[in-house]
């Protein structure tokens, strides 16, 4: 589901603006409609990160199908450029909050839909800040062993570690029909 939103969004917002959607999570807000926080580079190598609000609106009726139906609508509510943010303020590592604080001229309270979006969006704007600014973005109060990884656990994919649990349950299975001598 995900990858089509991302697919969407990419196509509809971002390419149009000649922008490439890196990674975007869900946040909520007051407003009504669901809200995404994204992170999009430019052919410039300009990163952006925008607070995108999409709505379910009622799509016109077609001559084809002759029925109504809705479509969603995207809309930049908010634009900053990532070199402006001067801190990702994470608020209490010891604890699983999704909220986080993000210092541009003022300060931006975000609440995430879960502290994965959260540590993912810290990660991504970490690497991005590296790769194109050359200095690390100063963050403050978040775990850092998931923000860095070990190099066990480093740079793998979901495939990955989708095959290590289906080879591991394979094993349990054939280890489980063994028939086991009295």
């Amino acid at each position: 589901m995900s990858s089509l939103l991302r697919e969407e969004m990419d196509r509809v917002l971002f390419r149009p603006e000649r922008q490439k959607l890196v990674e975007f999570i869900e946040i909520e807000e007051l407003q009504q409609g669901r809200h995404f926080l994204c992170v999009s580079i430019s052919k410039d190598k300009e990163v952006q990160i925008s607070v995108v609000l999409c709505r379910r609106v009622k799509q016109s009726r077609t001559k084809k199908l002759q029925h109504y139906g809705l479509e969603d609508s995207y809309e930049r509510t908010e634009i900053w450029a990532l070199e402006d943010l001067l801190i990702l303020d994470g608020r209490d590592p010891d604890i699983d909050d999704p909220c986080f604080l993000m210092y541009f001229d003022s300060v931006r309270s975000v609440r995430a839909v879960s502290c994965a979006a959260k540590y993912t969006l810290a990660r991504c704007l970490l690497s991005l800040s590296r790769k194109h600014h050359h200095t690390a973005l100063k963050l403050e109060n978040f775990d850092w062993t998931y923000i860095q990884p070990t190099a066990m656990y480093s740079d793998r994919g979901d495939c990955i570690v989708l095959a290590q649990i289906c080879f591991y349950a394979f094993n349990l299975v054939c280890l489980s029909l063994c028939p086991v001598p009295l």
